[in-house]
């Protein structure tokens, strides 16, 4: 187990906008959406998370896809994950809900009209709450090439995602350099992305841990995300230097 901040990274109202590529053509954009509310009297964040294509890539292949995940503010254990997605045809539309007390998670699939129950543990992340756990985590706790791990509840199995902290970089971003934090997820021999380089996620290396890019290498190029906007953060943007306000 690994040490997370005392203090949460991102509060109500959190907005984050990320533009997706493919090589150098810009391909879609992508939202993530944070509130907080009250539902079964527990505190909650509501996240809403929607990608979608543009240009050339929604023509030959159109994405339109919707997360959405119900997490407790304090815990960050998820209780409902939600799964609505359109790649290119391919459909999935799933709702997962989590009961620690029973110990299971409740699987409806509304395309294959099907509901189904599958043992979990207290300590599982869904989807999109895993990304909100991982900027929880306290990385000046962490040195360089340290390997930690999130247990990730995906369609109907625990899976146990390993990262590593690749080290601290400063970048070039949309707002001028700034310090990142390099977490690399340890990928699979045989998965879709090339096992000598995969994915890397660039956290930004303040109070905010927000994602800032995103790049992984699939069998043919790469795709990548980048930040192009940010509303509403719990702390300042730390920055190296930049060009705006």
């Amino acid at each position: 187990m690994f040490s997370q901040n005392k203090t949460i990274p991102f509060k109500n109202g959190e907005f984050l906008k990320m533009e997706l590529s493919y090589g150098l053509l810009s391909s879609g954009f992508a939202t993530l959406e944070l509130n907080e509310i009250n539902k079964d009297n527990k505190i909650m964040f509501h996240v809403n998370g929607n990608g979608w294509t543009i240009g050339l890539t929604n023509f030959f292949f159109p994405v339109k896809d919707n997360y959405q995940t119900y997490f407790d503010k304090h815990t960050l254990q998820p209780y409902r994950f939600i799964r609505k997605i359109n790649e290119g045809g391919h459909i999935k539309n799933k709702e997962i809900f989590f009961d620690y007390s029973k110990k299971e998670a409740l699987v409806k699939n509304y395309k294959h009209n099907t509901i189904q129950n599958f043992p979990i543990k207290n300590d599982i992340q869904d989807m999109l709450s895993s990304l909100y756990y991982l900027r929880s985590i306290d990385f000046n706790k962490l040195k360089e090439g340290d390997v930690f791990s999130i247990k990730l509840f995906y369609d109907d199995s625990i899976k146990e995602v390993k990262l590593q902290l690749k080290g601290r970089e400063v970048i070039n971003s949309n707002f001028g350099k700034i310090n990142t934090l390099i977490i690399k997820p340890l990928v699979e021999t045989g998965r879709i992305f090339k096992e000598s380089e995969g994915v890397t996620i660039w956290l930004t290396d303040d109070e905010n841990k927000v994602p800032v890019k995103v790049k992984a290498s699939i069998l043919v190029g790469y795709i990548k995300a980048e930040l192009i906007e940010y509303k509403n953060l719990a702390n300042k943007f730390s920055k190296t230097t930049s060009n705006f306000n």
